[in-house]
């Protein structure tokens, strides 16, 4: 099932099973791509409005949209049923978004979601804990719920910092104004303990913020010295453009929607790259061992290599449509597409899984 920007209402309220999917063994090769001089094997293809890659030493788990965790191992693939205790809302830029593995799921076969459901009349996000059992993920137990969403910018990226902290990027749900209310959890990145509390060293008591002032972050990663990056979509339309790149600091204000590009305000943090009048719409991010960024995009349809020192952007790979998300794993480079969200061009094979060689 393709997902398309229609508003779909799911209940996972049946048991978890799963199902087969189509898909190209890894060890088969795909030709190389011309276009930006790279090669890949395709992992998996088929996926249903794919979003974020997670690793178990070589087992991949992916989170579909709609509500599904698909499961590669040892070149089979496997599409698992997500059971919810509140329905998921599949609507716009919502769904079954990030997903992020426990330190310990080797054992305790839990992961940490983040999805959007309904309440109240209102459009929500949550975060979830997961378990895989019998072939399928249930919920466990909630961490933190009414977080703004809507039919855009509902963030979504999970991660766990070097400091063994859960962070979750929010979007500002369409409403700009909450990115600066450090009251709300809209325009955010937030930062909680693994069992889901809020730190003690958090930078505004009892509150989940760690930074604010975001537009619609959907990218985190560190490098070795501990430095935080985020990706962030800028502003549609007039000006448009303005997508960023940002060095993220405990407490700082990152400026939506007072400023953008390179405005300037005090108290407000300029990005460390900003795209200008260009827009690319940044996704997933990861740090390769040299301490460059690499980012998918939506709109620029590339995977790009940036370079914090000399603030350059180098394409990687183009030519395969819209990129969710990129991931380092074992010194390589996994990617997945994302051109069945009802937004790009998909083949008959899409969405898929790249590693690329």
């Amino acid at each position: 099932m393709k997902i398309g920007i229609v508003t779909i209402v799911v209940a996972l309220l049946s048991s978890a099973c799963s199902e087969k999917l189509n898909s190209t063994n890894k060890t088969k090769p795909v030709d190389s791509q011309t276009k930006a001089g790279n090669a890949y094997t395709i992992l998996a293809e088929k996926l249903h409005t794919p979003w974020s890659i997670q690793f178990d030493e070589d087992t991949i788990y992916v989170s579909e949209r709609e509500g599904h965790i698909v499961k590669i191992s040892k070149g089979a693939v496997t599409r698992q049923k997500v059971k919810l205790n509140k329905p998921l809302k599949i609507q716009g830029e919502g769904g079954f978004l990030g997903i992020q593995l426990a330190p310990d799921f080797h054992e305790s076969h839990q992961a940490y979601a983040y999805h959007t459901y309904e309440e109240g009349g209102k459009t929500l996000n949550r975060v979830v804990v997961l378990q895989e059992k019998n072939g399928g993920w249930e919920e466990l137990k909630s961490y933190l719920e009414g977080i703004p969403g809507g039919h855009i910018h509902n963030g979504g990226r999970l991660a766990i910092g070097p400091d063994n902290m859960l962070y979750m990027t929010t979007g500002d749900s369409g409403v700009d104004k909450l990115a600066q209310d450090v009251k709300s959890n809209a325009g955010k990145i937030l930062r909680m303990t693994l069992d889901g509390k809020v730190p003690s060293d958090n930078p505004f008591a009892k509150s989940y913020v760690y930074s604010y002032g975001h537009r619609n972050s959907q990218g985190l990663a560190w490098d070795k010295q501990g430095r935080m990056y985020s990706s962030e979509h800028g502003p549609s339309g007039d000006p448009g453009g303005h997508d960023e790149i940002n060095l993220i600091e405990k407490g700082k204000n990152y400026g939506w929607p007072v400023i953008i590009g390179t405005e300037k305000k005090e108290g407000m943090v300029n990005p460390l790259y900003q795209t200008g009048d260009t827009a690319i719409a940044p996704s997933g991010i990861a740090v390769d061992p040299e301490g460059q960024l690499l980012t998918a995009t939506l709109i620029g349809k590339k995977l790009y290599r940036f370079n914090p020192e000399t603030k350059q952007l180098a394409a990687m790979l183009e030519g395969e449509g819209r990129l969710r998300d990129v991931k380092l794993h074992n010194g390589e480079i996994y990617v997945l597409t994302n051109n069945t969200d009802g937004r790009g061009n998909p083949s008959a094979n899409d969405d898929r899984l790249l590693l690329l060689k």
